[in-house]
């Protein structure tokens, strides 16, 4: 991992890397106001219900659910594998520790597959060096807002019998000629944290689902019920008599029910009435936010492209990004490369490098993974890798001042 050679070099900065992906203004404020005015309930009301439908007429999909955060939607659509012991799940090694967390304690084997060196998005002739008959499922992750080849993925997947599960923490505003990440695969899930394309005040999550029965039992754990199989009273228990709520009985509407099999726990992952309305919002300038992270990306690529040994993360033709991130990598070696950092940091650049291949991360070493596993996604990482301030919250004289800067250090360098 690059560390910064003096840890006194991180005061302030005129371009910090960003807290904040999109921005709010009056607007977002009126929705806040009219939930706390409104008088009806604060959780599982209507604009939850109404962001949930605006998420997938946008998308594209089916269903789509909103969480409380990025990292549950990821958790309750693992969870929804019912992973047993000898199952796999090939995971993408380029991505935040939250697309593989909820499968750091599971019985099913992880194997991180290996990223395209130009767009940094799972490689899938890597995949199919990786799946087989043990294969349950394939998570991606279309970096920086980059979609991914989910086409041929979905393929080499189905293949095997496997499902599709999208990270779309970055791709919110991407799109590609198959359509929109989220409605591109079997499962899609998306993140309104704080630092994403659009907030729902901080944090909030969505999971967007092609099976009507996956997205009932998700809706199920998701709503504080569980997640069971139910099956047919015998003849005893009915004359036995089960118990029959009344009906004044809060959430009793199923104990005359027999469950055959319990599949996991429900928990209470519902989004606040108040984070669903700004997330109403926000959506509605989505188009926008993204067109202003393009602009600034296209003004940053301009710089690089003027360098030898210099290029930007590519786009795959027929793609749009959603210009989350702004990636670039130094071919000049990796003494350049931090030079080139120390030079943007002394004229007030905040550089901050997404993401440490995933396999070497201490607990995945602890189970066996390690250097070698995913050789193109190591040497990007450690010799080449770049990211720069990239989101709406830049004012115009802040990217001229980057891009001014940019030129400087890559000329110097």
């Amino acid at each position: 991992m690059l560390i910064r050679d003096d840890p006194a070099r991180t005061g302030a900065f005129r371009i910090p890397a960003p807290t904040r992906g999109s921005s709010f203004d009056e607007e977002d404020l009126d929705a806040v106001r009219t939930v706390l005015e409104g008088g009806q309930t604060l959780t599982a009301g209507a604009h939850r219900d109404a962001f949930e439908h605006a998420m997938a007429e946008h998308l594209g999909c089916p269903h789509a659910l909103t969480t409380t955060s990025g990292t549950v939607a990821l958790e309750l659509a693992i969870g929804l594998l019912d992973l047993r012991p000898m199952d796999e799940v090939v995971v993408t090694t380029q991505t935040f520790h939250a697309t593989a967390q909820p499968l750091l304690d599971s019985p099913a084997t992880v194997r991180f597959c290996d990223v395209d060196p130009d767009t940094l998005n799972m490689d899938p002739a890597a995949l199919e060096r990786l799946v087989g008959p043990r294969t349950r499922a394939v998570v991606l992750v279309h970096y920086g807002g980059v979609v991914a080849d989910t086409a041929r993925i979905t393929e080499i997947a189905r293949s095997v019998g496997a499902l599709v599960i999208e990270d779309c923490a970055h791709a919110l505003g991407a799109r590609s000629a198959q359509g929109r990440p989220g409605a591109l695969a079997d499962i899609g899930c998306f993140s309104f944290h704080s630092s994403k394309n659009i907030s729902t005040l901080g944090e909030g999550g969505l999971v967007t689902l092609r099976d009507a029965g996956l997205a009932e039992r998700l809706r199920r754990v998701r709503d504080n019920r569980n997640d069971v199989v139910f099956a047919e009273p015998t003849a005893a228990e009915a004359v036995a008599g089960l118990v029959r709520a009344k009906p004044w009985t809060v959430y009793g509407d199923e104990w005359d029910r027999v469950v055959s099999r319990v599949r996991r726990a429900g928990t209470n992952a519902t989004m606040s009435e108040a984070a669903a309305a700004v997330g109403l919002v926000q959506l509605d300038r989505v188009d926008a936010l993204v067109a202003r992270r393009a602009m600034i990306a296209g003004r940053l690529a301009e710089v690089v492209s003027r360098h030898d040994g210099m290029r930007v993360q590519s786009v795959p033709p027929g793609t749009r990004s959603a210009h989350h991130l702004f990636t670039f990598f130094c071919e000049r070696g990796d003494e350049s490369r931090r030079a080139i950092i120390r030079a943007l940091e002394d004229e007030g650049v905040q550089v901050r490098l997404r993401y440490a291949p995933l396999h070497l991360a201490p607990e995945w070493r602890l189970q066996g993974h390690g250097v070698g596993e995913c050789p193109v996604a190591e040497r990007d990482w450690f010799e080449h890798h770049l990211n720069l301030p990239c989101h709406p919250g830049m004012s115009d004289d802040d990217v001229d001042h980057l891009s001014a800067a940019l030129e400087r250090a890559l000329s110097g360098n």
